[in-house]
């Protein structure tokens, strides 16, 4: 499966799905982020591939470089961000049940975004 979806942070490509999993190449241009999310029906792990990410999980902030990852659980808020001047690569690896954008729950975007699927 290969799709690319643009997005106002960056673009998204779906670089494998299955009943159990799916897994994005994630690319978030330099300034911009994610919406403050969580997801009722995966857990996510990212990896970082190319340049510093800024990541919020919960109440912790973390910087994560190239070869760092994290675990997003299911219902956990969370955040990604560049700050950077170089684009944010990070693989996505997603695990559950479900994997619809419609299970994105937006509590904070700087794109107007928040409270729609």
């Amino acid at each position: 499966v290969y799709e690319r979806l643009v997005k106002p942070w960056g673009f998204f490509e779906i670089l494998m799905e299955t009943l159990t999993s799916k897994v994005k190449l994630l690319s978030v241009s330099p300034g911009e982020r994610l919406s403050l999310q969580r997801h009722e029906h995966r857990m996510e792990t990212w990896y970082i591939v190319k340049g510093t990410a800024k990541v919020t999980r919960g109440v912790e902030r973390f910087t994560l470089q190239v070869g760092d990852s994290i675990i997003i659980e299911k219902n956990q808020i969370h955040r990604l961000e560049n700050d950077s001047e170089e684009n944010l690569e990070v693989i996505e690896i997603q695990t559950g049940n479900y994997f619809g954008e419609d299970d994105i729950v937006r509590i904070e975007d700087s794109y107007g975004r928040a409270g729609l699927h």
